[in-house]
């Protein structure tokens, strides 16, 4: 009986990959990100991806035809492993300062799968000075409770927080309260996320209305007061003549500048001459005409 039974195909003979192939690592997946800097190649790339992302209407204005900002954002996407968009979207340029928002921070942290999501306890009464809050979370690996320092309405006014124009203080306390007291723990327990970098909420708290920090005011103060101490220690040491002169307009009558004059010395006045005495002339008594001789020169007559 002959079988009716079709014959199976045998399996093709896998190919093996060369060894070379075989020990290059996996490449990178998800983030999608490139280290800028690594090397000129990948300078070149994230220069290509610059350009792309500056001419897109999506971005932010400050990226949007700014091929330079859109590089840093590239960089610093690279730095905390996050979406480049999700970087533009959240750095805010204040005064001069890159910033990251709070809640920016706090959601890096709860994507970094290193802690809990970060909760918040508060204390005090609500609306008083002693009104308050603590960030707080575990580490996933110890199960240790990470607790950060406590914020409070006293310290926001201590620190100035609340008498800004415009503060967020005044109408919305409690997130205020929240999102200092999460960026305060993610500086203390994983400040890695932020590259160091502040808060927007506290680049604007803690700066001048000038765009200056507290500190640098205080320094620039210090500066101003020893500039005026030293300015008028060599006003006096300087001779009294020396005055400001004011330089007006005369159609405006607006004083233009101020310059230093030394007025000019009063010329001492030179003694008279006094007139000498001119010899007396007489007639020639010889009857010379048209010639005459000194007194002293007349000849005597026999």
């Amino acid at each position: 009986m002959a079988n009716d039974t079709p014959e199976t195909a045998a399996p093709a003979p896998i190919q093996q990959k060369p060894a070379a192939l075989a020990a290059m690592p996996p490449p990178p997946i998800g983030d999608g990100t490139i280290d800028v800097f690594a090397s000129g190649a990948n300078y070149a790339n994230a220069q290509r991806m610059a350009i792309g992302l500056a001419k897109s209407s999506i971005v932010p204005k400050a990226y949007q035809d700014n091929a330079p900002n859109c590089l840093i954002a590239l960089e610093l996407a690279s730095r905390i492993r996050c979406s480049p968009m999700a970087v533009m979207q959240n750095l805010d340029v204040i005064h001069g300062n890159p910033s990251f928002r709070a809640k920016f921070l706090i959601a890096t942290v709860n994507e970094s799968k290193r802690f809990s999501p970060i909760r918040w306890r508060f204390q005090g009464t609500e609306g008083k000075d002693d009104w308050g809050c603590r960030a707080w979370a575990k580490d996933l690996a110890t199960g240790e409770e990470c607790v950060g320092p406590l914020v409070t309405i006293k310290m926001a006014k201590a620190e100035g927080w609340t008498s800004k124009t415009g503060s967020k203080w005044i109408t919305m306390p409690e997130v205020m309260l929240m999102y200092r007291s999460g960026a305060f723990w993610q500086r203390l327990y994983c400040p890695e996320l932020s590259l160091g970098m502040g808060t927007s909420e506290e680049a604007e708290d803690m700066s001048d209305g000038d765009g200056r920090h507290g500190s640098q005011v205080r320094q620039d103060e210090s500066a101003r007061a020893l500039e005026d101490a030293l300015l008028g220690r060599a006003r006096e040491a300087a001779p009294t003549q020396v005055t400001d002169a004011e330089v007006v307009d005369p159609k405006t009558g607006e004083v233009t500048s101020t310059a230093p004059t030394v007025p000019e010395p009063t010329p001492t006045p030179k003694p008279a001459d006094e007139p000498k005495a001119s010899p007396t002339a007489t007639a020639d008594p010889r009857g010379v005409p048209g010639r005459d001789f000194p007194a002293d020169d007349v000849p005597v007559k026999p």
